[in-house]
């Protein structure tokens, strides 16, 4: 499991972006937004380098904070 700060997610669009961005990168992983702390976890086999660039290409930066 993977956890992502992302400050940028302030929507239900936002998180649409995301998870759409996430699973193109792995369909088969888990993914749960809260955007109330803006915190996203991902269960996926896809390296966390490979998270953070499928986040980057559709505008969110994300800081890891625990993999």
């Amino acid at each position: 499991m993977q956890l992502y700060k992302i400050p940028k997610m302030k929507c239900d669009g936002c998180v649409r972006t995301i998870e759409d961005a996430l699973k193109s990168l792995d369909p088969a992983a888990k993914i749960s937004c809260d955007l109330e702390t803006r915190e996203v976890a991902v269960d996926t086999r896809a390296l966390p380098s490979l998270v953070a660039e499928a986040l980057a290409a559709v505008g969110y930066n994300g800081t890891l904070l625990e993999a």
